[in-house]
């Protein structure tokens, strides 16, 4: 029991940094002909539950990012709450994220059935594999 308490208060520390904060509507790709640009020309890279499209626009201040999760993920309430994770690890990642890409995310069935933490390591894995992240594979970082 208390270690579950202290795991507890562990999460609600490290969650309370963010508490309030949310990714902003301008750091987002939202028009289809931006979606498009980013399938045609950016370099996909892919995990089991994440697509993951990079496309580098040089001279840009701040990444943005796209999220798409299907229907046949779940009902409306289902897909809502993995775009919520998405954009939660994303910006707990922001840092680390290089500024002058814009992101896709596709979401895939198993993501469906994740928890946050499983998410965003998820994430973590696809973003190591495309090399868009800005710390080493030795970070003590999970």
């Amino acid at each position: 029991m208390i270690i579950l308490t202290y795991i507890i208060d562990i999460f609600m520390a490290r969650m309370s940094r963010f508490e309030g904060e949310k990714v902003k509507k301008e750091f987002r790709v939202k028009k289809n002909k931006e979606f498009q640009e980013i399938f045609k020309k950016g370099k996909s890279f892919a995990n089991r539950q994440f697509v993951v499209y990079s496309l580098k626009k040089p001279g840009q201040a701040h990444f943005r990012i796209g999220l798409s999760v299907s229907k046949k993920l779940g009902n409306a309430v289902k897909r809502n709450q993995i775009k919520r994770y998405i954009r939660q690890a994303v910006l707990e990642l922001e840092e680390d994220l290089h500024n002058e890409y814009d992101y896709i995310i596709i979401a895939r069935k198993p993501a469906a059935e994740m928890d946050f933490f499983e998410i965003k390591n998820s994430l973590i894995h696809v973003l190591k594999i495309s090399k868009v992240l800005k710390w080493k594979k030795t970070s003590s970082r999970s």
